[in-house]
């Protein structure tokens, strides 16, 4: 493609070239005749002559609805302050709307992220892992994965949870996109200590499920 036609692929033709593309079609000319003359991409073509059949005109049409709200810089923008910090709230992303001079509200806001496929869920809570706990977790997994069913049967595995009595550890929410929960940046980091909550300690094995302790 030449860079003539590249230009013109990317702006809005004028009038006057709109209606030359219709009169050379009216006079029986092909796709691609017209575009090789007149060095407009036959795509182009196609669409300014399926206008014209269907409005009977070549004049640009008015946009239907309303003016978008957010520019797509704006937009743009924003999305970069979510993948920064998913769980950034819609209020701090409306002050930084607002230092680049588009004032913008909380349902603007979301639906500009929403057109970028990020959505408000709520974070997932996972245990606050070091790099040295998850590679001691990998190691583990990997020696004892082809352990017979008689060995897995002598094991019993225990567990312990802290549950919040004040709501401390209530809901948050992360923008994120659709399969990407247990991405790190998406998930909620939880620790076993802090006061206002109890913790209960359970186990299990391949017999069945053991009691249950609480503190």
């Amino acid at each position: 493609m030449s860079e003539q036609m590249r230009v013109m692929r990317s702006k809005e033709l004028p009038k006057e070239l709109r209606d030359r593309i219709v009169a050379r079609h009216r006079s029986g000319q092909g796709y691609k005749r017209i575009s090789a003359a007149l060095k407009v991409p036959k795509n182009t073509v196609n669409s300014i002559i399926l206008k014209w059949k269907k409005f009977g005109t070549t004049r640009t049409l008015p946009r239907p609805g309303h003016p978008a709200k957010l520019s797509n810089c704006g937009r743009r923008a924003l999305v970069r302050e979510v993948k920064k910090n998913p769980k950034i709230p819609v209020a701090e992303l409306q002050r930084c709307s607002r230092e680049m001079g588009e004032s913008s509200t909380k349902s603007t806001i979301t639906a500009a992220l929403h057109q970028s496929g990020l959505y408000g869920r709520v974070a997932r809570r996972k245990p606050l892992l070091s790099a040295r706990h998850m590679k001691a977790r990998i190691e583990f997994a990997k020696k004892h994965r082809k352990d017979s069913q008689t060995m897995r049967n002598k094991i019993l595995w225990s567990d312990e949870t802290k549950i919040e009595l004040f709501g401390i550890n209530s809901k948050r929410y992360v923008w994120r996109k659709p399969g990407t929960a247990h991405h790190l940046p998406n998930k909620i980091p939880t620790v076993k200590h802090g006061g206002g909550s109890i913790m209960l300690w359970g186990c299990f094995s391949a017999a069945g499920t053991g009691r249950t302790g609480c503190n």
